[in-house]
């Protein structure tokens, strides 16, 4: 199995998913990491040349457009069966699930301690500070 983490340093995990520079892809084997690798990860950046839908809901990033958006951000961790990050919006965290990687947003900040977590099953997922 293989578990992606949002970083911009490749120690500590990065507070906004869209914002991040890469990810650190974590293979696992009888429940132990057995390779790194960073990969690089598009960002709003990438897209900012491109309308934002807001229906004025004050939620954002659930439209067709947003999710394709989205699809781009995921398209380097499509091996990976989590992705853990320490923020995230509703709409790119809705988009991982139909793309069947698992969102976590944790609340550790150090990314050795957030995966041992994962492994653990001690890894709580704070829905709350989706944004």
């Amino acid at each position: 199995m293989k578990i992606a983490v949002i970083t911009d340093d490749g120690k500590t995990i990065s507070q906004h998913f869209g914002r991040a520079q890469y990810y650190q892809v974590f293979t696992i084997e009888d429940n132990q990491v057995t390779q790194r690798e960073m990969r690089d990860k598009l960002g709003h950046g990438h897209f900012q040349h491109e309308d934002h839908e807001n229906h004025g809901t004050g939620k954002h990033g659930f439209d067709a457009q947003s999710h394709n958006r989205h699809s781009g951000m995921a398209e380097a961790i499509s091996d990976c069966e989590a992705l853990i990050c320490g923020g995230m919006g509703a709409g790119a965290y809705q988009s991982m699930v139909m793309l069947n990687i698992k969102p976590v947003v944790c609340d550790i900040s150090d990314i050795e301690q957030a995966v041992q977590a994962y492994l653990s099953g001690s890894l709580v997922d704070h829905t709350e500070r989706l944004h």
